[in-house]
């Protein structure tokens, strides 16, 4: 049984422990007194509240700082938020249980930080996440596919780190493990992908053309230039693009239908644009 199997066996048997105590999670929905239950369930996923050794790791994976605006998606008893909010981060939690959001707003005020840590019952996929520097959630990979579409098309360079769970084929840009010395014995590993910039289709440049393929942050393609061709294979960091053609080295930086930046090597030593 590969990992991702045991993962999505550990959320059934947690969704099951959860149904079969009926009225668990209604039970301690009493206002004040309630307090969430391992296992309970929600509207896509049970709720398994991410470590907090691990939700460190996460923000410094994505070096989120107090000029970020993070969204947490599913944010639970909002340890993430909160973590954030006491980096002097604003966050806003989504989370579709109201008692969940309830509980969230209590333990911001008592850490002092509810001028920074918000929370609103809400709809992951009814939501407007444009305004989001950070993303970070804790969603089953089926959830994070059917997300993907809408978090591609945020401005490039937002991040996006999720405890443990993959975006299918879009690769990560970087990885985290928080380990059992520092509290983390499951679900422990933080991923992070950057959103790409929109770069596939032709350009023009200077006495020829730059034709590229993109999936995700990887690009490839062809300059054409003198009547000669030459493959391109690179990546991008959100605006930040990068690649080789032969043993000239391009990097540059897109904003819309311009790219402006160096190139060095063979014989190539400069500045060069490309545009739409």
């Amino acid at each position: 049984m590969n990992a991702l199997r045991l993962l999505r066996l550990s959320f059934s048997m947690l969704f099951l422990y959860a149904a079969a105590v009926p009225g668990l999670a209604q039970d301690k929905a009493a206002g004040s007194d309630f307090q969430p239950e391992v296992g309970q369930a929600g509207k896509d996923v049970v709720w398994v509240p991410t470590p907090q050794a691990l939700v460190d790791k996460m923000l410094n994976l994505a070096k989120a700082t107090p000029k970020d605006f993070l969204m947490d998606l599913g944010s639970g008893d909002g340890r993430t938020v909160i973590t954030a909010a006491k980096r002097g981060i604003h966050a806003l939690g989504i989370e579709y249980n109201p008692d969940m959001v309830a509980l969230s707003q209590r333990n911001a005020a008592k850490e002092g930080v509810s001028d920074k840590a918000k929370f609103t019952k809400a709809d992951l996929f009814e939501t407007d996440f444009s305004k989001a520097t950070v993303i970070t959630m804790f969603l089953l990979p089926d959830i994070n596919l059917r997300l993907r579409p809408k978090i591609l098309d945020l401005k490039p360079g937002t991040r996006i780190v999720s405890n443990s769970f993959t975006m299918g084929e879009w690769e990560t840009d970087a990885t985290d493990e928080a380990t059992a010395k520092e509290g983390c014995t499951s679900y422990c590993t933080a991923l992070l992908w950057i959103v790409p910039a929109k770069v596939g289709g032709a350009w023009k440049l200077q006495g020829g053309a730059l034709t590229l393929k993109q999936t995700f942050q990887m690009i490839t393609g062809t300059i054409k230039a003198g009547g000669k061709e030459t493959p391109v294979k690179g990546r991008l960091h959100g605006n930040e693009i990068s690649f080789k053609a032969g043993e000239a080295q391009y990097t540059g930086r897109v904003a819309g239908g311009v790219i402006k930046g160096s190139v060095k090597g063979g014989g190539k030593s400069g500045e060069w644009t490309a545009t739409r």
